[in-house]
């Protein structure tokens, strides 16, 4: 889904150009189920900058990391995109969207939102697929297309230099 997302938002962005893709797992230095917002850009940004170490010559970066917050006691699902291109860092975060009670106790009880979503809707590995936002859309919007969205907004710097 995460790599889907970053192909379909650098082709919009740069349809002339031929997009390659490298991808890798890195450590987000932050909880496997980052619980605030500062916690969440700060896995996306760690996860930017480790791509950029292992691809020192990519011309750009990327690192995603989802999160839940709380609001009151309503959790809010969300996602960070930190892209990286020489030493100009852009960030942009998705939409955010209210989760279910059962899921929001499930998170309190500590589990990931991914295992909370597999619970409450008999699914299994849902985060590998359209995660939460799928789930409770009815795929109406995919996770792919929410954090394609966030990849653009976060292109903008990149596309936009004398601007920023």
């Amino acid at each position: 889904v995460k790599i889907g997302a970053v192909r379909s938002a650098f082709e919009k962005i740069f349809p002339k150009r031929k997009i390659k893709i490298l991808s890798t797992k890195v450590n987000s230095g932050v909880n496997d189920q980052p619980m605030s917002n500062e916690e969440t850009l700060l896995g996306a940004m760690n996860r930017a900058k480790a791509v950029s170490t292992v691809f020192p010559n990519a011309d750009f970066s990327v690192g995603i990391e989802g999160g839940v917050g709380f609001n009151e006691d309503k959790a809010e699902a969300f996602a960070w995109m930190v892209i990286r291109s020489g030493n100009r860092i852009s960030k942009a975060q998705t939409t955010t969207f209210e989760l279910p009670p059962k899921i929001t106790e499930l998170l309190k009880q500590g589990y990931e939102l991914g295992d909370a979503d597999d619970m409450v809707f008999n699914q299994h590995n849902s985060k590998q697929k359209n995660g939460a936002v799928g789930l409770l859309t009815n795929n109406v919007i995919t996770r792919k297309e929410l954090y394609e969205q966030a990849l653009i907004l976060a292109l903008i710097p990149h596309v936009n230099l004398g601007l920023y």
